[in-house]
């Protein structure tokens, strides 16, 4: 009989997994919960891809068997700010011009494609999402890159990036293989969480053409900050809003439908029907996902 206690995010805690935090507990009680989590994450190795200790998601863990019972954390010592509330608020941070833009792409002139994670110009970002995107703006959680997009000084475009779906049998049946096989390389998709061209911007071909810019780069800015790269990009587009063209045009893969019932849904609701698409960077990437 397995004595297999839970998995959590990817990791599956063992009895013996219990008995060792209670033992280290036990032997430091002076210690915070945040040094007992970059204790456990050095005594199980786990880190993230980039060599940081993953000390947020190992405080989740112990907090979860704090709460069933099974560990007796330390009290907190300080009050802790919950960054999902205080991060709702997104400012205002320029009056934006919103006089058409129109013409050709060559008209556009130069564009310049702006990566504004931890930079100037997020700010900008979240208000443009928040205001002209129908989903709004999300603060991302995880690996995640935002594009800001310009033509000379006037912001025509945003895009956002973010970690992979963790179950997807769109994605297993794309790859070939079911997720156990390729789930300790998640890591290496990067999922398209946002695209937004302003609504006063009407340029033919500009949509795809950033799709296609931003495809080259991607990698080597995931790489840059994160430590590693990306091997395949995905999207969910809404067919009751979109037909898909600019991934298409831009030589995505359309991989199939969604069956209306998303990941957040609940008590048999369902959700519009998504189009799964999808973008190889490079011929090997299956072979990426599915080594050892």
């Amino acid at each position: 009989m397995s004595d297999i206690l839970l998995s959590f995010r990817g990791r599956e805690i063992r009895a013996a997994d219990v008995v060792f935090l209670r033992q280290l507990i036990a032997d430091h009680p002076g210690l915070s919960r945040r040094a007992l989590s970059a204790r456990v994450c050095q005594a199980w190795n786990w880190t993230q891809p980039n060599g940081q200790l993953r000390d947020q998601v190992c405080r989740s863990l112990m907090l979860r068997l704090h709460r069933s019972g099974h560990i007796e954390l330390p009290a907190p010592k300080r009050k802790v700010v919950n960054n999902a509330i205080r991060h709702r608020h997104v400012r205002t941070v320029v009056s934006l011009d919103s006089a058409p833009i129109e013409g050709t792409l060559h008209s556009l002139g130069p564009l310049e494609i702006q990566l504004v994670r931890r930079a100037e110009g997020e700010d900008l970002f979240a208000q443009l999402l928040r205001d002209h995107h129908y989903l709004g703006y999300t603060r991302p959680v995880g690996e995640h890159l935002k594009y800001l997009i310009l033509a000379g000084n006037r912001p025509v475009a945003c895009m956002g990036w973010g970690s992979a779906p963790l179950k997807l049998d769109l994605r297993d049946r794309f790859v070939g293989a079911p997720k156990e096989s390729y789930q300790h390389h998640l890591h290496f998709i990067a999922y398209n969480t946002r695209y937004l061209i302003l609504p006063w911007v009407r340029v033919p071909h500009l949509a795809s053409h950033l799709l296609a810019r931003i495809a080259r780069r991607i990698s080597t800015d995931w790489q840059e900050l994160y430590g590693h790269p990306v091997v395949l990009l995905e999207s969910f587009v809404d067919t009751e809003r979109f037909a898909g063209t600019c991934y298409r045009a831009a030589n995505w893969q359309c991989v199939g439908r969604s069956n209306g019932f998303g990941t957040k849904s609940k008590h048999g609701d369902t959700t519009s029907i998504k189009e799964m698409w999808v973008y190889p960077l490079g011929r090997n990437f299956r072979a990426r996902l599915l080594a050892p």
